[in-house]
């Protein structure tokens, strides 16, 4: 199998796809096409299918795993496959595993990293909080390291929901050696439950996409709400701290046009914020390097950070 990593400007392919998105379309002139996302454990492509009524044009779906003729082209600074051929791949032909994008650290050497952190909150309320889910509850800590952090701009891949907690976590961690003025304990536990509601927001594997609840709620929302749902059950959990603790998750994305419902009022809600900003940036940073291949050359306009980017010459 050629993975969509390797693929490079000019390359004829010919293998099996997970199809993860397919939709119709019009030219500015009128004309009928198609665009489809095809996906294996390495990345993502954009696809087109520029004359979806020839005979080489079989009938597929979403999720349907594919078996694809095309040519690898090259818009905008990003890999494209221009496909010929199409049919829905036959059961025996290929294998799931190839198809879910993982994390390229181990899950569990990354948890017990985690766990490392939430063993240093001494607050007794925000421990048994954090001890509820990230230790007790089997089921959470499965689904929380299967799970991905986004639908597709970064950490998009199994165990990316865990590999960006603990990114936000470590860089939380700087900030309270560099400012001591934090609350060490209430910027821990908002760093590891920041993102929880995402369990919800997007559905698992292979389908990673938004839930109705993900579209009517948000996981800003969904996560806050579990936060201080579990504190009222906590015997003695104090109230404002609770709301503290909410707050930081409701105040995370930073600004209102970003999807927070609150901007940050409090230090921790902003040191999370910068976090959370911080290594979502450079991972979808990472992300739109590594899909340029080996090319050193600038890649274009990219739509999250405004701005033609490339890799740097040294």
């Amino acid at each position: 199998m050629k993975f969509i990593e390797t693929l490079r400007e000019g390359e004829k392919v010919s293998d099996i796809y997970l199809c993860k998105y397919r939709q119709a379309a019009v030219t500015k002139n009128g004309k009928a096409y198609e665009n489809v996302l095809l996906q294996d454990r390495t990345g993502v492509i954009d696809g087109k299918i520029w004359d979806p009524e020839s005979q080489g044009i079989d009938d597929f779906a979403a999720l349907d795993y594919v078996d694809v003729v095309g040519d690898v082209t090259n818009f905008q600074g990003a890999l494209q496959l221009n496909i010929k051929r199409v049919r829905r791949a036959r059961t025996g032909e290929y294998t799931p595993e190839d198809y879910l994008p993982v994390s390229e650290r181990d899950i569990e050497e990354m948890y017990g990293e985690l766990m490392g952190y939430a063993a240093q909150i001494e607050n007794e309320y925000l421990k048994r909080l954090t001890d509820l889910y990230f230790r007790e509850n089997e089921g959470f800590v499965k689904a929380f390291k299967f799970h991905s952090a986004a639908k597709s701009v970064h950490h998009g891949f199994v165990g990316g929901l865990l590999e960006h907690t603990l990114g936000v976590v470590k860089i939380c961690d700087y900030y309270v050696k560099q400012y001591p003025v934090l609350n060490r304990d209430l910027l821990f536990t908002a760093a590891l439950f920041h993102d929880v509601g995402k369990m919800r927001e997007i559905s698992v594997f292979p389908e990673n996409d938004y839930t109705d609840d993900g579209q009517l709620l948000g996981h800003i929302y969904m996560g806050a709400e579990l936060v201080g749902a579990t504190a009222r059950r906590i015997q003695g959990f104090p109230k404002k701290l609770a709301s503290e603790l909410m707050h930081c998750i409701l105040a995370h994305h930073g600004e209102l046009e970003y999807g927070s419902p609150k901007k940050p009022a409090l230090m921790e809600a902003l040191a999370l914020n910068l976090a959370d900003n911080t290594d979502a940036k450079m991972q979808t940073f990472k992300e739109a390097l590594k899909g340029s291949g080996t090319t050193n050359d600038w890649l274009g306009y990219n739509r999250f950070f405004e701005s033609n980017i490339r890799k740097t010459s040294i």
